[in-house]
């Protein structure tokens, strides 16, 4: 298995070498040059499998035998041992019609866990293995930022620096990132908001001779690791699910930066038997737009009480768009040149029709959000977070009596009391939740400057 950026300007490199660019060099995004298929016959063998048995197994067809499998198996089992649900990300069932995938049983209580807890193990190895310094450099709206941190702390040979919008994370969120005070963690709080934070990073990964200098990686959804790591839970939630093979099966899934969608999207190429994968999305809805009417275009930011999603620009819609035109880099190109200059790109006729054959969207108002929190809890006795409402919501659109749908918990609900507070429901916190609120905060307000960022870098990755 080779990878290719998405731009097709930089050689083809291996598992760990595509690891370590995270960004490609030419600005695009690195895929697998050739997706692997499972076989019906190779799933069902799967059934059985634990959420650890399965992930050697999907990564087994993408690490080139770099990492020796008893030293891929003992990271994994490391990962995720210290999760408080033996099977990691638990199906639970609400309705005759929908499950929910909670993807919130790690450290952080997020679904970022899944990923990260792997990639600061990952990240640990190579640094040993090679020698490497790394220098981990990344955005959040909320929750990749604490699980990042979770991952890596305290980590001989890496430090990381996390950039979150100043005021525009939850309170919990916040205080995951903050309250650490390991010596190789930098907090930066940016007088802005998540796509500013993004922008600077994207344009820091994209100056090589600065990247190349400070042995800066990344651990954003940018990275194909991320990307793979969290379609292992695509097919743990399938199989996990009964009758799943009698029933058309729909996951509805939370999207602002489009890398847990687009991990559905590689899991549906490699064999998985999704019906629909459907879109949850908030005010901004740059996604739900593009699928409903081909343009792709940043429209103004608005705070929701949703918001890990709220995202204008998708870091991750560059993978999907490179499928959307077969594959074809010099075409992918010229679109994300458009989108530079013009501010947005459109398509039409038969891709917008593949679009909407890809994907259902469903960008859910504030107002709506809280009506399905009180719903749910009412009818079901169980509390979503905003988030997973966002989902729940879309499923409630477009799955039809014979389908059966999955929508994904991405937090505990305890992340987002802000929200769950304003329909009359009080929540008793989780213990590690509760302790943070006694700790003190380690962070530096800036403002949206890259010069004072890079200054703040320079300073701490020495």
């Amino acid at each position: 298995m080779e990878y290719i950026s998405t731009r097709g300007k930089v050689a083809a490199r291996g598992f760990i070498d595509t690891v370590l660019m995270g960004l490609a060099d030419d600005g695009g995004l690195m895929v697998p040059a050739e997706i692997p298929v499972i076989s019906p016959e190779k799933l069902e063998e799967w059934r059985s499998l634990s959420f650890q048995e399965l992930f050697l197994e999907i990564f087994s067809y993408y690490t080139n035998d770099e990492i020796p499998y008893d030293d891929l198996k003992k990271m994994v089992y490391t990962s995720y041992g210290n999760f408080r649900a033996p099977e990691v990300t638990p199906l639970h069932r609400v309705n005759d019609s929908l499950y929910v995938l909670e993807l919130f049983h790690g450290p952080t209580f997020a679904f970022k866990d899944v990923a990260l807890q792997f990639m600061g193990e990952l990240y640990s190895y190579i640094a040993k293995v090679r020698g490497e310094i790394i220098h981990i450099l990344g955005a959040t709206s909320g929750d990749t930022g604490a699980a990042a941190i979770q991952g890596v702390r305290g980590k001989e040979g890496i430090k990381i620096c996390i950039l979150h919008p100043h005021g525009k994370v939850s309170k919990v969120q916040e205080l995951q990132m903050t309250t650490v005070d390991d010596s190789n963690v930098l907090n930066l709080s940016v007088e802005g908001n998540f796509d500013d934070c993004q922008k600077i990073i994207k344009e820091l990964f994209a100056d090589l001779d600065f990247k190349g200098r400070y042995h800066l990686r990344a651990i954003n959804s940018i990275n194909f690791v991320r990307i793979l790591a969290q379609t292992v839970y695509y097919f743990h939630a399938y199989l996990q699910l009964p009758g799943s093979d009698q029933k058309k099966v729909n996951i509805s899934v939370p999207s602002g930066n489009f890398g847990n969608i687009f991990s559905g999207f590689l899991a549906q190429r490699m064999g998985l038997p999704i019906h629909k994968l459907i879109i949850a999305t908030n005010e901004n809805n740059i996604l739900e737009r593009f699928v409903v009417t081909g343009e792709y275009k940043p429209g103004s930011f608005t705070g929701t009480y949703s918001p890990s999603m709220d995202i204008q620009v998708a870091s991750n819609f560059e993978r999907y768009l490179y499928y959307l035109l077969d594959e074809d880099a010099e075409k992918l190109s010229r679109y994300m040149g458009t989108l530079q200059s013009e501010g947005a790109i459109t398509v039409d006729g038969e891709l917008l029709a593949r679009v909407q054959a890809d994907f259902s969207a469903l960008g859910v108002k504030n107002a709506q959000c809280l009506e399905i929190i009180s719903k749910y809890q009412q009818e079901s006795g169980y509390l979503l977070d905003p988030h997973t409402a966002c989902g729940v919501a879309a499923y409630e659109k477009f799955s039809a009596p014979d389908e059966i749908s999955i929508a994904y918990a991405t937090a505990h609900p305890a992340k987002f009391d802000e929200a769950i507070a304003l329909t009359g429901i009080k929540q008793e916190f989780p213990a590690p939740i509760a302790a943070l609120f006694e700790l003190p905060q380690h962070q530096v307000v800036v403002d949206h400057d890259k010069a004072e960022i890079v200054r703040q870098l320079v300073a701490f990755y020495g």
